[in-house]
Formats: C-alpha cells, structure tokens, sequence
C-alpha cells in the first residue's frame, strides 16, 4: 500500500552541503523529519554539484519518512554563471549589465527542459531568453527560429 503524503516542503540548498542550520534545519525540524538523515541522503545525490544553488522538493509522510526530489539549478543561476556576472540589473530595462548568445540560451534550455512546462525546445527558449531579459541582459545574435 502507498504511503499517505502529509505534505511537501520547497527549499533551496548549495550541492552538498547541507547542514542542520537554517533554512534546512527549521523547515524540516517543524515537520518532524530526521534533519540529519536528509542532509547526508542530499549530500550524497549531490557531491557531483558542489555549491550550486538546487531547488529540492521534500515529499512529507504520515509515518515521518520522507522523500526528495533534486530540481535542476534555476534559469537565472545559470545565465549569471554563462554571461560571467555577479547579479542581474537593478534597472533590466534601462541598464544591461551583459549579454548571452542564443547557443548558451539554448544550452541553459535543454538542462532546465525537465522542470518547464514547455512542450518544445523553441518555447523553453523563448522562457530562458525572457528571464534573461528580466535582469538585464541582452540576448545576441538571430534566434534559431527566426533564420527563414
């Protein structure tokens, strides 16, 4: 018989490196769940991503078990790391702080086309390119789609 689910938890923790201290430890403890057994599982399923910044979704049981699920890093991470950046623009639409092509776009794309509710790769894309507009980069060159 399946496990009745209580509930779910969303946080965001550094690849291998979670620790009982906050935000992990609160939001877990408040739930009943073994902090320490979920820190060494997730350290474990992440050393191969160290300090990148991971969404994880934590399925809660009746019985306090528990479950998880490693997103993949978010769009916004991974075009700061692609256009060599500290952080997005405090003005997007005024004041471009750099610039991603459409191959590292499309790249970006395809890693995060598991967490995006985007049939195709053209529309998963279209959503990383407008998070990259959102902070303040440009995106350079002709978009795939557009070459007729």
């Amino acid at each position: 018989m399946a496990k009745e689910i209580e509930g779910f938890i969303k946080l965001q923790v550094k690849g291998g490196q979670a620790n009982p201290a906050p935000p992990v430890g609160p939001a877990l403890g408040s739930k009943g769940v073994n902090i320490m057994e979920f820190c060494k599982r997730f350290n474990a399923k992440t050393q191969d991503q160290p300090g990148k910044l991971l969404p994880v979704v934590i399925t809660l049981f009746k019985d306090k078990s528990f479950d998880f699920v490693v997103k993949t890093p978010p769009a916004a991470v991974q075009l700061i790391e692609a256009a060599k950046i500290k952080g997005g623009s405090p003005e997007p639409n005024r004041k471009k702080v750099g610039s991603v092509t459409w191959a590292q776009v499309e790249d970006i794309a395809k890693d995060k086309m598991t967490d995006l509710n985007a049939f195709t790769l053209e529309s998963a894309m279209k959503m990383v390119a407008g998070t990259a507009r959102s902070m303040g980069l440009t995106v350079t060159g002709d978009a795939p789609w557009a070459k007729a």
